[in-house]
């Protein structure tokens, strides 16, 4: 990640953690504007968000960090790899970089899951600290009907075969991991199919694998699971005190675009629907001209102070 933007070096957070102990890498840029927070998927860390990065710089308190397990963050009792703890995290994050300023929420998929979580542990956060939140390629729940692995995870359970595979990839996942599965043409296919259009360059799917793959397999597993079955459509309707912005890709087959029709929906007139034609999961990075102007356009409706601006 380039560090030397216009807006400063990036600057660590020393002495984050979540409520478990569990230490957590937060960085911020630049010193001016409201405070937005990154918040990644899975398998990634918080240089994905480079292009939006970039696209800040200047307009805002750009803070980034690393979700537990991932990139520099790290790693507590596998029992805590859940949306639920990562909510959790989020907020140990908010208290540490704006312990009262307000802040502009960006997710995307497991980190629009982590938003939605502390909507529902912290609701009374919304419309006060947190004034915006921008939701990308992510889902509210019940990913366990669309989607392949939705798919495939809905029929191991039908099949009773659920908790034997779980616990065999429990045992096989430290063994698995010092084989030498990384690079491979495989992996390569596979997220060309999970995160790309046929189109996407062979750079692009390389980078992608390069970082997926710094991902433990240990760590991977015990968060597989808990994404596919989490259900944070509850604290959706949270979202409607403040300004929302929801990017959708419409051809996701990780986090299907109707689910941000439904989250958007769910939310009402406060929200805002950005569907992205010819896109798949990596809409950020792969359609980032579009995702950048999305988020430019909801953080300058936001005043200086945080509060929403009037007429935005």
């Amino acid at each position: 990640m380039d560090t030397a933007l216009h807006g400063g070096r990036e600057r660590p957070v020393p002495g984050v953690v979540g409520d478990d102990g569990v230490p957590l890498d937060v960085t911020i840029r630049g010193s001016r504007g409201p405070t937005v927070v990154f918040c990644h998927g899975f398998t990634v860390d918080s240089r994905f968000w480079e292009p939006q990065i970039a696209a800040l710089d200047g307009h805002a308190r750009i803070v980034t960090w690393d979700q537990r397990g991932h990139g520099r963050s790290g790693w507590g009792e596998p029992s805590h790899a859940t949306v639920d703890q990562t909510g959790r995290d989020l907020a140990a994050v908010v208290d540490a970089v704006a312990p009262s300023s307000p802040v502009v929420l960006v997710g995307h998929s497991m980190g629009g899951m982590s938003i939605l979580a502390l909507a529902r542990q912290r609701p009374e956060w919304f419309g006060t600290r947190v004034v915006g939140a921008f939701l990308v390629a992510t889902s509210a729940g019940d990913l366990v009907r669309e989607g392949p692995l939705g798919l495939a995870h809905d029929a191991a359970r039908r099949l009773g075969l659920l908790p034997a595979l779980l616990a065999g990839a429990r045992v096989a996942a430290p063994f698995a991991d010092t084989l030498p599965w990384r690079d491979s043409w495989i992996g390569r296919w596979t997220l060309r199919r999970l995160l790309f259009t046929d189109d996407a360059t062979d750079d692009e799917v390389r980078d992608a694998q390069s970082r997926a793959e710094q991902l433990p397999l240990p760590v991977g597993q015990a968060f597989g699971a808990g994404l596919l079955s989490h259900d944070e459509s509850g604290a959706v309707p949270v979202l409607a005190r403040i300004p929302v912005v929801v990017v959708t890709a419409v051809e996701d087959r990780l986090t299907p675009a109707s689910h941000g029709r439904r989250i958007t929906e769910a939310i009402g007139p406060s929200a805002r629907l950005v569907e992205v034609e010819h896109a798949a999961h990596a809409v950020s990075v792969t359609h980032h001209d579009v995702v950048d102007a999305a988020l430019l356009d909801l953080v300058h409706g936001v005043g200086p102070g945080g509060s929403v601006a009037r007429g935005a």
